[in-house]
């Protein structure tokens, strides 16, 4: 459970210029730019240092967070060769027994998205299962063809898990549950996350659902008439479709990462790992050009879910500053703009300061 009056996030620190966005968004998080009172322990999962370590330092990482509810994580790098050290976002989403990851695009301030969308999307993805982690093997047939098979499977409490997420992320955004999978090809498997979306609307009533095929959800996408969404998917689909999503706006700069973790019931929240949703962008490893906005956002998400009305407020004000900064032109030269990586941090505490110490002053 996650403690509102003593946070302590687990910084799980990466690898190139996913450690130097890191270290920029915890200069944003620091308790005396938030005033929310929040605690930091660091593990190196860069990939030396989980070679080393034999990914011990990952296991301590998603223990930290089991126990805090609360981590921040850097891009770190999947090294290519299956015999390494494997990938650190899969060790730690089976390690902390992940069920969701929430990515939400949104339209930035003078960023032109693509048709006419610019409410915000969300997309609601299976986090565990499907063809992620799949056995797979390959077999002879007659003639000298050769036929290939995979395994997949998904659990009813982890189909629950997305479901009822989608409903309550919609209930508070004043979105609209859309899509879903293609369960009339596939009743059984496919159908199951069908049948648990369907009973989730039913706990929902206030909740919109409009239920469509994965195929259909891509192309209705394109026709979108602007209404704020959320997307439920399975593993697979959620990977294409936040890529997809995310590009529509323009820029991923604007959207953060969740990966989400629920209790026994698979209805509340119980650990959440933020992040941002691209990699680690060697090539600008040391230029301080790189864009630190998607990192700074997803601290502003980790705190919506610390519980206290100055997290809440600090979330706001993170938001509102990024945001603002971009409207009036400042921004890295990704978006158009000529700040450094600092210089743009350096612009996002300076608003979030007089926000909160002009927002006091009004209360």
């Amino acid at each position: 459970m996650i403690d509102s009056d003593h946070p302590t996030i687990a910084v799980l620190e990466g690898d190139q210029t996913g450690q130097e966005l890191l270290e920029e968004a915890l200069r944003v998080l620091d308790p005396a730019v938030t005033r929310v009172p929040l605690g930091f322990e660091h593990f190196d999962l860069s990939l030396e240092n989980r070679r080393a370590t034999g990914n011990a330092v990952i296991r301590q990482a998603a223990q930290a967070m089991c126990r805090t509810g609360l981590g921040l994580k850097a891009a770190t790098i999947t090294p290519a060769d299956p015999d390494d050290v494997g990938s650190p976002n899969a060790l730690l989403r089976e390690a902390i027994e992940a069920k969701v990851i929430l990515r939400t695009g949104r339209r930035l301030p003078n960023v032109r998205p693509v048709g006419g969308v610019h409410a915000p999307i969300s997309v609601v993805r299976m986090a565990v299962g499907g063809a992620y982690g799949a056995k797979e093997w390959r077999e002879s047939g007659e003639g000298g063809d050769e036929f290939a098979f995979r395994t997949e499977r998904i659990s009813r409490q982890t189909c629950r898990a997305v479901a009822e997420f989608a409903f309550q992320h919609a209930e508070r955004t004043g979105a609209k549950v859309f899509g879903g999978p293609k369960y009339t090809v596939s009743p059984v498997y496919e159908g199951m996350f069908k049948e648990e979306l369907d009973a989730a609307a039913e706990r929902h009533p206030g909740v919109r659902y409009d239920p469509q095929l994965i195929d259909a959800t891509y192309a209705l996408l394109l026709r979108s008439a602007g209404e704020a969404l959320v997307i439920p998917t399975l593993n697979r689909d959620g990977d294409c479709m936040s890529d997809l999503v995310l590009q529509m706006y323009g820029s991923i700069a604007g959207s953060e990462s969740l990966v989400l973790a629920f209790d026994e019931s698979a209805t509340r929240v119980k650990v959440v790992m933020a992040e941002a949703p691209h990699g680690t962008a060697p090539a600008l490893q040391g230029k301080n050009i790189a864009n630190p906005m998607a990192m700074i956002l997803a601290g502003a998400a980790l705190l919506t879910y610390v519980g206290s009305p100055d997290a809440e407020r600090a979330s706001r004000a993170i938001y509102e500053a990024a945001f603002e900064a971009v409207y009036q032109g400042i921004a890295t030269p990704d978006m158009g703009g000529h700040s450094t990586t600092t210089e743009f941090t350096d612009e996002i505490i300076h608003r979030i300061t007089a926000k909160l110490e002009v927002w006091a002053s009004l209360a």
